[in-house]
């Protein structure tokens, strides 16, 4: 029951990003055993053609409520084409409320997804693939009921 209900949102995550114009990249990795290892650090991969946009840069994170803490820590790495580093940060996305333990994001049963705003009004001055790399940034490892990781690029201003 609990995998049918997982395929349905995902589906139903992929039918309605299909209609998003702003939308120039998504993509979510599912994290092996419900676990992030330090030592997985994703890297995503997206093409920029137009370089005179603005670009604002999201982290998809689903979550179960099993999670052990409020918040999660990761740190970013964006390069571009050229291998030249374009930014580098250590970021807090805030999974549940610190005070009553609501679940921040979109979700039901036990399992929340969230999409945080991390870049906002970005410049990719150059046309060519870009690589973002996340890291887990916890003092646990590995950290446990962190189901995937992803990251959206959009269109900023649409």
């Amino acid at each position: 029951m609990r995998n049918l209900m997982l395929t349905l949102a995902v589906a139903g995550t992929l039918l309605l990003s299909a209609c998003d114009p702003s939308r120039v990249y998504e993509q979510n990795i599912e994290l092996p055993d419900k676990n992030w290892t330090v030592d997985n650090a994703p890297v995503f991969e997206f093409a920029i053609t137009d370089t005179t946009k603005r670009y604002n840069v999201y982290f998809n994170v689903r979550y179960s409520l099993a999670y052990d803490y409020y918040n999660l820590y990761l740190q970013h790495r964006l390069t571009a084409p050229d291998s030249s580093q374009v930014s580098s940060a250590l970021h807090e996305i805030h999974l549940m409320d610190a005070k009553t333990g609501k679940p921040e994001g979109k979700g039901s049963s036990d399992i929340y997804d969230i999409q945080s705003l991390v870049l906002k009004d970005v410049a990719l001055p150059q046309a060519g693939t870009y690589r973002l790399q996340l890291t887990q940034y916890m003092r646990r490892d590995p950290l446990p009921n962190v189901l995937a990781v992803g990251v959206r690029v959009e269109e900023a201003g649409k």
